[in-house]
C-alpha cells in the first residue's frame, strides 16, 4: 500500500494510560516524498509533534508532547500502515518513552469527517 497520509486525521481506538494521548486526541498527517509529520492535541496532550520518515508501509519517527500538567515527554514510534475494509487507514504503532520509563503498543485509525 503506498497510499499517502497528507491531510489525514488519526485518533486512537482507545486509551492510553493518563497523561498520555487517549481516544480525544486528534493526530494530523502530513507526507512528501518519504518524510512525515503530524501536530496533535487533544485529552491530556495540550501540543504534540511527530517527525520521521517512510518506507513503504513503515513509519518511523520521533514524537515530543507538552501535557495539561505541564510536563514534556518524548519518544520513538515504528508504525506500520494498514488499509481497512472500509478504505480507512490503521496505524499500528509500537513505542518507546525515551525521556522515561515505558514501552507499548497502540492503534490509531483515520478519522472520517463526519466523525470528527
Amino acid at each position: 500500500m503506498t497510499r499517502s497520509l497528507d491531510g489525514l486525521t488519526f485518533a486512537p481506538v482507545a486509551d492510553q494510560a493518563p497523561g498520555q494521548v487517549g481516544t480525544r486526541t486528534r493526530f494530523a498527517y502530513h507526507e512528501d516524498d518519504g518524510r512525515i509529520w503530524a501536530e496533535y492535541a487533544g485529552g491530556d496532550v495540550v501540543r504534540g509533534h511527530l517527525v520521521g520518515t517512510r518506507e513503504g508501509d513503515l513509519l518511523d519517527f520521533r514524537y515530543v508532547q507538552l501535557r495539561t500538567d505541564g510536563t514534556t515527554a518524548c519518544g520513538h514510534c515504528v508504525s506500520t500502515v494498514v488499509e481497512l475494509p472500509d478504505g480507512r487507514i490503521r496505524l499500528e504503532e509500537t513505542w518507546e518513552w525515551e525521556s522515561r520509563a515505558g514501552a507499548g503498543r497502540s492503534v490509531v485509525e483515520q478519522v472520517t469527517e463526519h466523525a470528527r
